[in-house]
């Protein structure tokens, strides 16, 4: 189940049909949906728990929090709009497909790709380009 919580003022125009892609999304990497939870909220919220738990003192645009059990996804995934925002101004890209470009990558994590490496990053983008793809709203 794909929930969404709004720890800020903004919300989804159309979160049934970003649950549809989502869920999809991990069905076609042979995983299964279990408890997925996106947090919307502010760089300093972000900042916060980026302090808190990771004890990195910068911004940063997600922070995910990884329940998966063999196959089944389920985790926390917090994204700072704020982030999401300048990230689509700085990339020149539309804020939706940033938002969603963010909201694949932190299921992606949970289905064991990794972004440290060169090579970890240009397979985790090819992948993120994928999904976005297959987006048909």
């Amino acid at each position: 189940m794909i929930e969404y919580n709004y720890e800020t003022g903004f919300e989804l125009n159309n979160p049934e049909e970003l649950s549809n892609w989502v869920s999809a999304s991990i069905k076609k990497e042979n995983y299964k949906e279990g408890d997925l939870n996106y947090i919307f909220c502010t760089d300093h919220y972000l900042l916060n728990m980026n302090n808190k738990y990771l004890k990195h003192n910068t911004l940063t645009d997600i922070i995910s929090f990884d329940y998966t059990m063999g196959k089944t996804i389920s985790g926390d995934i917090f994204i700072s709009i704020d982030r999401v925002a300048e990230n689509a101004l700085k990339y020149k890209v539309r804020m939706n497909d940033e938002l969603h470009r963010v909201m694949i990558h932190g299921v992606l994590h949970f289905c064991g790709f990794k972004d440290k490496t060169t090579s970890e990053k240009e397979l985790m983008r090819k992948k993120e380009d994928y999904y976005l793809s297959l987006r048909t709203f």
